[in-house]
């Protein structure tokens, strides 16, 4: 077949908004604010959940899974960006495009199965509250939290495989930010028919079915909240699950929008920003929700910030070398302290 290149391509051109430059620097800004507040955000999040002992607890432990999730999701697609956004040449390598494809499919599916078991901790906790230590035993958050990590990735390793082994032709120029299904199906000189309806298949199983349990359990929630006598035990078990539910709502709008929508005219330029909201907003916008609605995390971020605050100051003062002028009060208070 004339124009087809069955071997694998050197490197892949990712054309982004090239067509349109005068975005390209205030991209370039919104990406590297974003990336820094997601780093920063869900490490902040990783850090008080594993180093303060209240918030050991099941929600917390899926809540760190997530936050890891998130970091490493803009990790694999961000800074290959934001070094296209500064160059003239935007490419990738044939290595590089196939390890952000795989783990672009990888971490969304398992995002997709950790949201559901994530909802399926609520409802045991608010439906089932005398049950709930013993149901949600360590051993069973562990096996949930490796089957939505496994299920993910073994998703990955099917889907890249399928996607991969189809021939290329001509220039390798992917219409998009990053190296994702849809737009590396557009390089194929074969008919895709087959690779799109497995693309739908799987989009249905991973967006479709999670987000069915996941309105099964809030409404079983739903039902044992109204069932609730007094007003602020309804605020508190509501204001329990808002945080997730505003996630759910996020990550699954965006989502069925970019894989379960028929195309459009405008679905080219309609993807791309759907795709960045979707790898981009809504990972720094994660540790927003949870912190800002939630007091256990807020209180526990103010007794970490205490906490450093204090070992710095004792240290400080214990070395007798101080790097610059620390208030007396706060310097007898560590003393008393230790």
């Amino acid at each position: 077949m004339k124009g087809v290149n069955a071997s694998a391509p050197w490197e892949f051109t990712l054309l982004g908004f090239s067509d349109r430059p005068r975005l390209e620097l205030p991209l370039f800004v919104v990406f590297f604010i974003s990336y820094v507040a997601t780093i920063f955000g869900n490490l902040t999040i990783i850090l008080v959940s594993r180093l303060d002992p209240k918030l050991h607890t099941p929600m917390y432990f899926f809540l760190t899974n997530l936050s890891l999730l998130d970091l490493c999701y803009t990790t694999s697609t961000v800074p290959q960006m934001l070094v296209n956004l500064c160059s003239t040449r935007k490419v990738i390598s044939y290595g590089g495009c196939v390890a952000q494809l795989f783990m672009f499919l990888a971490l969304g599916a398992t995002e997709c199965v950790l949201l559901a078991v994530m909802s399926f901790d609520r409802f045991v906790a608010i439906c089932r509250p005398l049950h709930y230590s013993v149901v949600m035993h360590q051993r069973l958050c562990l096996q949930l939290a490796a089957a939505s990590w496994i299920t993910g990735f073994s998703n990955s390793v099917w889907l890249s495989a399928l996607t991969l082994q189809l021939p290329l032709c001509g220039r390798k120029e992917v219409d998009h930010f990053l190296c994702e299904v849809p737009a590396l199906l557009k390089l194929s000189c074969v008919d895709t028919t087959a690779n799109e309806a497995e693309l739908f298949f799987v989009s249905v199983l991973f967006h479709l079915i999670p987000l069915t349990l996941i309105l099964v359990s809030y409404a079983f929630i739903a039902r044992a909240v109204l069932r609730i006598q007094s007003a602020e035990g309804r605020r508190k078990a509501f204001g329990t699950c808002g945080s997730h539910l505003i996630v759910v709502s996020l990550f699954y709008g965006t989502a069925i929008s970019v894989y379960l929508q028929p195309p459009s005219p405008n679905s080219k330029d309609r993807g791309k920003m759907v795709s960045l909201f979707y790898g981009i907003i809504a990972p720094m916008l994660n540790p927003l929700i949870y912190t800002l609605k939630n007091k256990e995390v807020k209180e526990a971020f103010k007794r970490l910030v205490a906490r450093a605050h204090l070992m710095f100051t004792w240290l400080t003062n214990f070395s007798g070398c101080p790097l610059f002028i620390i208030p007396t009060e706060n310097v007898l208070l560590a003393k008393h302290t230790h």
